[in-house]
Formats: structure tokens, C-alpha cells, sequence
């Protein structure tokens, strides 16, 4: 037993959402057998936009009932039945959300025969509910009204039913493993398929091959998914409008990283965010205080012009001046990890020569200071990061050319790296960004044995 539903919406993307018109065919394979359809007030205002689009405005819902009123009636409809919807994540995540809301749980076996179309009705231009029904000659009336899609839904899957090769596309897209009812309804399953378990950049694209998403991954399979059960607003838009998935395996999350970075910069997709701010950058510095004391600080960048180092968030400064602070012995309070205190206690840091107790040991302090300000200036300007390649026989290596990301690339094993010279083959040369910048210098100073000097 199928029971076939539509609903009209506030528009507000699925967690903020109010249902505002909903209609249920029950239906049994051949006939309808049951209806049941109403108007609900969202308790909310309809957007103007919306009511353009489906006539329903706040007059019409002022007095129809509340979904907690007719929650026992779609209860009742749907129980025992498999939930079939055009577009149906939408349509069933959004009263799932509803019925959440209230504090009570629905769940439904789930077809969308916008997929089923797609994969027993192949060829056609657009599988819109409009467009769709139109070329297939099933009247349509009071369309974008939850009564009207959901009786065009009706004739559409009944013809869906008694298609060449129905029983067979109906039971794989029953089979809870096959994902069917998972994935975005305008991409077929095989570009899903094709997608490896390893590290990488992939990209979500638009009908027209439009890249519209670029993201990176150290199971590129199962982070793809993850966008499809994402049910914030963004990731529902951005799925709705994928017809196709492609990627690049990397071997490392570091070489994704930076390529997701530079993809993003050279196609500008419209679904990715992060990376098109503007980064604030925060300098680290040293100075004198009156007792002859030298200080390391970090402020940010434009109040620091001669920084010794640049961080790219308050975190990743304070975890820069630690690593300092245990390597050379220095003192929390004096690299402001601690601030308004008599005598340090830095939680990370256990060790510390006396100095903010006793400052006799000014001079002895001060020299390891000047060690650690000493080892920023000697950092080797050529170097080599070597990490994971593609395949067990691969070594990948990024390279940092006068302290500048300039590419990556990928060896095989048995070639041996003495200098620049015995790379340059293999290097895919890169942009140094800020954003790149800023993705190098944390994996140096997180993962510094996997760092090579290059003369």
C-alpha cells in the first residue's frame, strides 16, 4: 500500500518550515482507496513570495487547523503505508521535522518518483513535476496546490507502475542498503557508486556541468554522503540542484586541502562559503617591558607590521607560543598564556626557570628568549613535505620554496629526493594564498618529521 503526499510550504528551508496545505492519496497499486487533504495554519506569516507561487496566504489558514490536529488522521492515512512523493526527501523530512516538534516520532519506507522517473522513464529534458507530467501527457490542475501535485503524482506513478522493468527498479530502490531514497533526486546512483573510500577533492555539479560545490575528504564516499543526510537549509538546496559528482584522489589530507583551496579560487562555487572570507591573520611578537624582560605576544596583524610568525586564529597563536614555551624553557606569563597572575601555572606547561618570581634570573631568561626568537629566523626556506601518495608504491611531496607553497606533486619509491632539481618533473606548480599559506604552516608545525630540508 502506497500513500502518495504533497505539501505547501512557508518556504523557510526544511528546520524552519511550516507546513500550510497537505493532501494524501491513499492509493493500492490500482486505485485510490482513500483521501485526505487539508489546509493548516503555520502559525506563522506566509511569505509574499510563497503566496505568488501557491495562492495560499494568511487569510486562507487563519482558521484551518493546526498540524497538532490533524496529526492523527496522517497517522492513520500513512500507517502501514510506503511514503511516495515527487522530490520526496523534501516533502518527508519536513513533516518528520514537524511531527519532531512536537514530540513524536514518523517513520516511513520512502520512494521519490522523481528518481524512479529518471530511471524507467530516461530522456526526458526535465523531470519537474509540471514539465514532467506535461510531456507525458497526465493532466495537471492547481498546480503548486498540495491537492493538484499530489493527484498528478497519483497518475504519474500508477504509469511508473506498470513501466517495463518496474518490479525489479522498485524492489532495488526498496532495499534499505541500496540508498536510493538517500541520494538527491536528480543524480542518478551510479555517479554515487563511482565515488572511492580514499582521500581526496570532489565536486558537486549542476545540470549544465557548472561546478556548484568543492569540498575535500578523507573518505570522499562517505563525506558526500554526509551531505545528503545533512539537513540544513544550504545542503538541501545544494543537492536538489546536483545531477552529477566527480573527484580527484589525493593520497593525503594535506595535498586535499590545499587543492580544495585552489579549486575553490578558480571556479568560485556558489555553494562554498569559508574559503571566499576574509581570513583574520595574527602576528606573533616580541617586546621589552621595564624591568628588561623580553615578552612574546600575539596581537592581530595590522597592529603587529614586523611579526616573527603568522597565525591564523587566536588558537593556533597561543598553541604556536606554547610549542615555544616548551622548547625553550620559557615562561607562560611572559608569553601571555596566562594573563593578571603573580606566578604562572600554565596547564600544559609544567616547567618554568622562576622568572615571574624571581627576577634576578632576567639575564638566563632572556637568552632563552632570544634562542627562540633565534630558531624563527634560521627555519630553512626550501623544504619538502613528504606524505602518502595514491597507491602503496607513491610517495606524495608538497613543496615550500623560499617559504612559499609552490605545488605538489607525486614520486614513486624508489626515487631518491637529494635537491629542487630531482622534483621539478613531478611538481604541479601552485599559487601561494594566504588561505594555502596558512594550511602549510599548521601541518609544519603539527607534524615537523615529515619535514625535509632541501639545499
Amino acid at each position: 500500500m502506497y500513500t502518495i503526499i504533497d505539501i505547501e510550504t512557508t518556504g523557510n528551508g526544511v528546520k524552519g518550515n511550516k507546513i500550510t496545505e497537505i493532501s494524501i492519496f491513499k492509493y493500492d497499486g490500482h486505485e485510490v482507496v482513500d483521501e485526505f487533504t487539508s489546509l493548516v495554519n503555520p502559525q506563522c506569516e506566509i511569505p509574499q513570495f510563497i503566496t505568488g507561487l501557491t495562492g495560499i496566504d494568511d487569510n486562507m489558514v487563519r482558521n484551518a487547523p493546526l498540524l497538532e490536529e490533524i496529526v492523527p488522521q496522517i497517522e492513520a492515512i500513512t500507517k502501514d503505508t510506503i511514503f511516495v512523493a515527487h522530490s520526496v526527501n523534501f516533502d518527508y523530512n519536513v513533516i518528520k521535522n514537524e511531527f519532531k516538534q512536537l514530540g513524536l516520532d514518523y517513520s516511513r519506507k520512502k520512494l521519490c518518483t522523481v528518481r524512479l522517473s529518471r530511471k524507467l522513464l530516461p530522456g526526458y529534458h526535465s523531470y519537474s513535476l509540471g514539465k514532467l507530467t506535461a510531456s507525458l501527457g497526465i493532466p495537471l490542475t492547481d498546480r503548486h496546490r498540495a491537492r493538484g501535485d499530489a493527484h498528478a503524482t497519483v497518475l504519474l506513478f500508477h504509469k511508473l507502475l506498470r513501466t517495463q522493468g518496474a518490479e525489479t527498479v522498485f524492489k532495488q530502490f526498496l532495499n534499505s542498503k541500496s540508498q536510493e531514497a538517500t541520494l538527491p533526486p536528480g543524480l542518478p546512483k551510479a555517479e554515487y557508486d563511482k565515488l572511492p573510500k580514499t582521500p581526496g577533492v570532489y565536486y558537486f555539479k549542476d545540470m549544465k556541468g557548472k561546478i556548484i560545490y568543492v569540498g575535500k575528504a578523507i573518505n570522499i564516499k562517505k563525506r558526500v554522503l554526509g551531505h545528503f543526510y545533512d539537513k540544513k537549509t544550504k545542503e538541501i538546496r545544494l543537492c536538489a540542484e546536483t545531477t552529477s559528482l566527480d573527484f580527484e584522489e589525493t593520497g593525503n589530507e594535506l595535498i586535499a586541502l590545499l587543492k580544495e583551496s585552489a579549486e575553490i579560487k578558480k571556479h568560485y562555487p556558489k555553494y562554498n562559503r569559508a574559503q571566499k572570507r576574509t581570513v583574520q591573520q595574527y602576528g606573533i611578537f616580541s617586546y621589552e617591558d621595564r624591568n628588561g624582560i623580553i615578552h612574546l605576544a600575539f596581537n592581530k596583524i595590522k597592529m603587529t607590521p614586523n611579526a616573527l610568525a603568522v597565525c591564523y586564529s587566536p588558537t593556533e597563536a597561543r598553541q604556536y607560543l606554547e610549542a615555544l614555551c616548551g622548547m625553550f624553557d620559557l615562561c607562560p606569563k611572559y608569553c601571555h598564556l596566562q594573563e593578571n597572575i603573580a606566578i604562572c601555572s600554565h596547564y600544559k606547561l609544567k616547567q618554568c626557570i622562576g622568572i615571574c618570581s624571581d627576577v634576578s634570573l632576567v639575564k638566563q631568561y632572556n637568552e632563552r628568549v632570544l634562542e627562540a626568537l633565534k630558531s624563527l629566523k634560521d627555519i630553512q626556506s626550501t623544504l619538502l613535505i613528504k606524505t602518502n601518495g595514491r597507491h602503496m608504491d607513491e610517495n606524495a611531496f608538497v613543496l615550500i620554496r623560499e617559504n612559499n607553497y609552490a605545488g605538489y606533486g607525486y614520486v614513486s619509491k624508489d626515487i631518491q629526493i637529494q635537491d629542487v632539481a630531482d622534483i621539478e618533473f613531478y611538481i604541479t606548480p601552485q599559487k601561494n594564498t594566504l588561505e594555502t599559506q596558512r594550511i602549510v604552516e599548521s601541518y609544519l608545525r603539527k607534524n615537523p618529521s615529515s619535514v625535509y630540508a632541501l639545499p
